[in-house]
């Protein structure tokens, strides 16, 4: 199967969990400062869940650019992957609305693994599906990207548990830098 129109769908499947995420961003209820302070903790979690929407898109983006081909493997693997994603909008808030509660902050944390695990298997069949696509090999020899995110999650899980719940998100936060950051490093070395 060509990539354009599944490429077409993970990107409007994206752009609706976005638009979902920031409609339930609520409204402040009054016309002041003070009332829109008090919705601190729902946009920290939406400018937090639209990174990571964002970085989703623009790590698939980038690697189905050079995909030439899919096989159903990858598809529903994707189908998959892009269920647990649409839970984003309702984690989202969820989270916003329990910002220093755990169950809500892992839950979040967790579909950010289980979509770690789910992408490291997309990349496995990816290569399978197009054994003879170079660039392909070579772009998804990086795995330690989703083991760091894995590991990153799970320390902000034991220290959500521990001590402090919104240690979860921060560290998925700090895994989509990590993402990007790590490899322009390693680049230099």
């Amino acid at each position: 199967m060509e990539t354009e129109r599944f490429e077409a769908l993970i990107d409007a499947i994206l752009a609706i969990i976005i638009t979902i995420i920031v409609l339930e961003i609520p409204l402040a209820s009054a016309g002041t400062w003070e009332s829109l302070f008090e919705l601190k903790y729902e946009f920290v979690i939406y400018a937090i869940s639209f990174i990571v929407c964002f970085n989703f898109w623009n790590f698939n983006n980038n690697l189905f650019s050079i995909v030439n081909k899919v096989n159903p493997k990858v598809i529903w693997t994707m189908g998959i992957t892009l269920f647990i994603f649409s839970l984003l909008p309702y984690l989202t808030t969820f989270v916003a609305e329990n910002f220093f509660v755990f169950f809500p902050q892992f839950l979040y944390g967790l579909s950010f693994i289980t979509t770690a695990i789910l992408s490291k298997l997309i990349s496995k069949f990816l290569i399978e599906s197009d054994p003879a696509n170079i660039a392909l090999q070579l772009a998804l020899q990086k795995d330690y990207i989703f083991i760091m995110t894995i590991v990153l999650v799970i320390i902000g899980m034991i220290i959500g548990y521990l001590a402090y719940p919104p240690a979860i998100i921060i560290c998925c936060l700090l895994s989509i830098v990590a993402m990007w950051i790590i490899p322009k490093i390693k680049g230099n070395i």
